[in-house]
């Protein structure tokens, strides 16, 4: 007969082998799940719009960030990173990002949700780029599964002006 140590060695195979079909599986339910998360993001106020001594610009805004991500939520879903950020351009950039507010939603139900705050991070721009020009809000999220690869996305709402003189 088998020794009680390959006895030992053929299930703890199995039982890995079980494991991890059921991760696979688990990774493949997931792409069926086809969210439709919605955002909605207002600037009530851009108080502070100057000019720093560095020649950089500084901007502090009050928003109202109203989220519905609960459809992102699956039972293989661990959270939820969600960030909003501004996004313009400069004539040195095509693509300008700064961070402006940042959350993990552990649950689907804290995933609906309506705050107002004002910017978490300081909004600096390197140089004099801002006066009168256009930016957009956009809302990213990365999901977090307990098992498979990570899933980002993100919702963009434009329509926003900065002002033309400095406050």
């Amino acid at each position: 007969m088998h020794s009680y140590v390959l006895r030992a060695n053929a299930l703890l195979t199995f039982a890995v082998t079980i494991l991890a079909l059921m991760c696979a599986m688990a990774t493949l339910s997931d792409n069926f799940n086809s969210p439709s998360p919605a955002s909605q993001v207002q600037v009530l106020n851009i108080y502070r719009f100057q000019k720093k001594r560095d020649g950089n610009e500084e901007v502090s805004l009050t928003l109202n960030i109203s989220a519905n991500l609960q459809s992102l939520f699956t039972w293989n879903t661990k959270q939820v990173f969600v960030f909003l950020a501004a996004e313009y351009e400069t004539p040195k950039n095509a693509l300008n990002q700064i961070s402006l507010w940042d959350g993990i939603i552990p649950s689907k139900e804290d995933a609906k949700f309506w705050i107002q705050t004002t910017n978490k991070y300081n909004f600096v721009d390197q140089g004099s780029n801002l006066q009168n020009k256009d930016f957009n809000l956009t809302l990213h999220w990365h999901v977090m599964p307990k098992t498979g690869k990570m899933f980002a996305d993100k919702i963009s709402m434009t329509g926003f002006r900065f002002p033309e003189t400095y406050r």
